[in-house]
């Protein structure tokens, strides 16, 4: 039994979605950043976090991230600290090299605690 290396067996193909649930989950791990009410026509339909969008070259990404910041967070920091944990997380878990992470910051809003009735 010949002792290959592991990646000269086969190819790795990782499909865009995927790639994009990761820039977007690890976006919402950051300190600052919010999930915010989904609604259509005035009901509530859960909650969802930042939305991102790629362009793949080769073994690189481009990312165009929307995202909600808790008030009065600092605005450049927090957005520093997404594309730092974008990149990163990307490249640990994919192998994946992220060019550049364009962020939009849609809403500012207070951090919303429980409320109790």
């Amino acid at each position: 039994m010949s002792q290959e290396d592991p990646g000269e067996r086969g190819g790795l193909s990782i499909d865009p979605g995927v790639l994009r649930k990761v820039v977007e989950h690890s976006a919402d791990g950051v300190p600052g950043t919010l999930r915010v009410p989904r609604k259509l026509a005035g009901l509530g339909l859960g909650e969802h976090g930042s939305s991102a969008r790629i362009t793949l070259s080769g073994n690189e990404i481009d990312v165009r991230l929307d995202l909600a910041l808790c008030y009065p967070a600092p605005v450049r920091s927090t957005v520093d600290a997404v594309r730092v944990a974008v990149g990163d997380e990307v490249e640990r878990i994919t192998g994946y090299r992220v060019r550049v992470v364009d962020v939009t910051v849609s809403a500012l809003l207070p951090e919303t605690r429980a409320r109790v009735e």
